[in-house]
């Protein structure tokens, strides 16, 4: 498969923008599949990161978005920006003819990201959204694990993400601690993809409850418990929170057991142990083996950039695609909607229902 270099706008250089410039497009750049053309932040300041990270000119760094892309050819544009604003995004994109690859998740709302989708598909581009956890090193080995068939059969999944980011100020940039519902639509929109990627099918059911206690400074919801149930039968719980005392298990170092038939996973700070089913009369359970992380040069938010090139090109369509990934926005929206409820929500039917509404 032939690889072409493809001309693209940055949109967002702050917060996560800035390790898009420093860590997760110049890899790429320098396989000579990217050239960045221009940059864009409503924060003057923030061009900076592009001029040091990118190497762009002042000249290709822009406060007005409109302007950047009238006065720019490009094959496609990164959106990096809060999720209230990936819509505007979108719509001056599809309007220039560019694909799109976006920072999850879709929207801020379930109806803006059915409409996304709905206003790509219409356009015929391609839009990919990068669910950088999921493919991030220790859960592409837990992955590789459990559909090897080695373990047996999966039975549930657990997940601990637990953080100690309860003052304002704390999970970087502001609007996570004045939204409503940050732990589940900045937070476990990736914890509940990468359980139903585990899981091996759509999730069915979600129940959840979320909370902000008294002295954790956010609009709404910085703690969460959900249950959810697959519709091959697997199950799992997901704890996630914002406010402990204490972290144990923050971003990049969260704790997943699998358990199976032949033996249990434990994902827990980036190492991955096996302990291998013992039958009864045994001396206790099978002896703890740690399985190696896979390796390769790209993970995360820049292995999936390079996926989404190599859709570009032609090649398979990269699993994060719009449509695909409307999946994991309907888990987080569906749990907001349980514990506004306080009953179970049949994902499938809340995702319909989205669709059947735009």
């Amino acid at each position: 498969m032939s690889q072409k270099k493809y001309r693209m706008i940055q949109v967002g250089t702050g917060g996560q923008g800035r390790a898009w410039c420093n860590r997760f497009l110049p890899p790429n750049i320098a396989d000579g599949r990217i050239e960045v053309v221009a940059a864009v932040d409503v924060n003057e300041a923030a061009l900076v990161n592009a001029q040091e990270g990118l190497g762009l000119k002042p000249e290709q760094c822009y406060t007005d978005i409109r302007r950047a892309f009238a006065e720019n050819q490009a094959d496609f544009c990164t959106i990096v920006t809060p999720p209230a604003f990936h819509e505007r995004v979108v719509d001056l994109a599809l309007e220039k003819n560019l694909h799109i690859l976006s920072e999850k998740p879709i929207a801020d709302t379930m109806a803006g990201a059915v409409r996304i989708a709905a206003k790509v598909k219409a356009a015929g581009k391609k839009m990919g959204v990068t669910m950088s956890h999921r493919f991030d090193q220790d859960k592409t080995t837990l992955r590789n694990e459990i559909r090897s068939g080695r373990p047996g059969p999966l039975d549930y999944l657990v997940c601990r993400f637990t953080c100690n980011m309860r003052r304002s100020g704390d999970w970087g940039a502001a609007f996570r601690h004045t939204m409503d519902e940050a732990l589940m639509i900045e937070g476990a929109v990736h914890h509940l993809d990468i359980l139903a990627d585990l899981a091996g099918a759509k999730c069915g059911t979600i129940y959840a409850q979320t909370w902000n206690p008294a002295w954790g400074e956010y609009g709404s919801g910085s703690q969460g418990h959900v249950m959810m149930t697959f519709e091959n039968g697997v199950r799992a719980i997901y704890e996630g929170a914002k406010t402990n005392a204490a972290g144990l298990n923050g971003w990049t170092r969260e704790y997943i057991r699998a358990e199976c038939e032949r033996a249990t996973l434990i994902l827990d700070d980036r190492t991955l142990q096996q302990i291998p089913y013992a039958p009864k009369g045994s001396s206790g359970d099978g002896v703890s083996e740690e399985i190696a992380l896979l390796s390769q040069p790209k993970w995360m938010n820049t292995w999936l950039v390079a996926q989404f090139l190599d859709w570009l090109d032609g090649g398979p369509v990269m699993e994060t695609n719009i449509q695909d990934n409307l999946q994991s926005v309907a888990l987080i929206f569906a749990a907001i909607e349980s514990s506004h409820t306080g009953q179970p929500v049949h994902v499938q039917e809340f995702l319909d229902q989205a669709q059947r509404r735009a």
